[in-house]
């Protein structure tokens, strides 16, 4: 074997190792009170090694994705408790599992979404903050390391303490969330449905902007692609609440 085709060999070779390897996502709590985080993996793959669990103050907790396109989400449970029977429930994002682990099932609009497709289209991975299932705790999402863009995707605003109070969302007497206009009206026109379904037909709305304001890196509705979808190739990622 020549010198040339030996380097093409190997150059081969660490391009598979590369890509074969897990990323790993770190979530942190920087709020000032537990978060519980959870996960969902999409496109029906199995589920990640867990898909829920507490998170004090200041703690942090890593998880790896398998090699492979995968396609989720994570967000945030706040103010949870365990009732007399043993039953877990959060005033958000309670996915309805009874546990602290979700097992696959989704969280109760409104929530702060983290959606990340890793090793994407061309390889890359796509990320980003969504405020279009409405919002409950502030988030980020960052790279660490990679190549290209590789941008932070942050809302770090508390949302709820300016929520209009057509979309507040209350335990009791505390704003624990802010809806989305879809959510709170269920309408096709802030859904971008039915005949709203293209971004010709589905313009950003007064609620929309409200969360635009509030967060423009995160999507304040669904068609808020221009200013809100992240890409990098390679890296790991860094999740945080309460940025």
């Amino acid at each position: 074997m020549n010198s040339q085709i030996l380097f093409v060999s190997l150059a081969l070779v660490f391009i598979f190792v590369a890509g074969a390897n897990a990323t790993t996502i770190t979530i942190k709590n920087n709020c000032q009170r537990t978060i519980w985080p959870a996960t969902l993996t999409g496109d029906q793959k199995p589920q990640l090694s867990t898909t829920g669990f507490e998170l004090a103050p200041g703690a942090t907790q890593s998880v790896d994705i398998p090699a492979g396109t995968w396609t989720g989400r994570f967000w945030g449970r706040d103010r949870c408790s365990t009732d007399a029977s043993g039953r877990f429930m959060c005033a958000t994002g309670n996915c309805g599992s009874g546990r602290v682990e979700c097992n696959g099932l989704s969280g109760a609009l409104p929530a702060t979404l983290i959606e990340l497709t890793i090793r994407g289209d061309g390889g890359k991975d796509f990320y980003d903050v969504s405020n279009v299932d409405g919002f409950n705790v502030p988030a980020s999402v960052a790279p660490q390391g990679g190549s290209g863009e590789c941008q932070q995707s942050s809302c770090p605003v508390n949302i709820n303490d300016a929520c209009l109070a057509e979309l507040q969302y209350k335990s009791g007497n505390d704003v624990v969330g802010c809806l989305s206009a879809c959510t709170k009206f269920n309408e096709d026109r802030y859904c971008c449905r039915g005949a709203f379904d293209k971004p010709e037909t589905c313009p950003s709305t007064d609620y929309s902007n409200f969360f635009e304001q509030k967060c423009p890196q995160a999507y304040s509705y669904a068609y808020d692609d221009k200013t809100s979808t992240f890409t990098c190739t390679g890296s790991n990622y860094l999740i945080t609440f309460c940025p």
